[in-house]
């Protein structure tokens, strides 16, 4: 289960208004276990608050991301799907058949990223992997 971070509370701390309609999209992006693309976040908005537009929830998204409060992924489905910006690092292991997005962390693979860099003649000094993959276990 992924950590929580609550992006009201980092709204407040780089100083971005927060109108009662973007405490609940926060709110929304914030208790997400998924990667939602804007579509569901608007979804999920209008079960609290139905006066929430699309419109809002757009701008809103870009707003934090702008910010650096929220993270967009293209995970290859043509949608930009959303999480809030983590304090530590992980990949995403993608499932090609059901969107489903996996998130994890290897040391090892870490590891491995810095000392291929160091081959390259760099440093490394940020990543984002996403690997793409079928279920060995789901039955055809």
């Amino acid at each position: 289960m992924r950590q929580r971070i609550d992006l009201e509370a980092l709204c407040a701390e780089r100083g971005l208004r927060i109108t009662d309609q973007r405490k609940v999209i926060a709110r929304v992006l914030s208790d997400s276990d998924d990667h939602p693309d804007v579509e569901k976040v608007h979804e999920r908005a209008v079960a609290i608050d139905s006066r929430i537009s699309i419109a809002t929830v757009y701008r809103t998204v870009r707003l934090f991301e702008e910010a650096g409060i929220l993270d967009r992924h293209d995970f290859g489905d043509g949608r930009a799907r959303y999480e809030a910006s983590p304090e530590a690092h992980h990949d995403h292991l993608i499932d090609v058949e059901t969107g489903k997005v996996v998130e994890f962390v290897d040391p090892e693979l870490e590891a491995l990223q810095k000392v291929i860099a160091e081959k390259l003649g760099y440093r490394l000094v940020d990543h984002r992997m996403e690997l793409y993959g079928v279920a060995l276990n789901r039955e055809k």
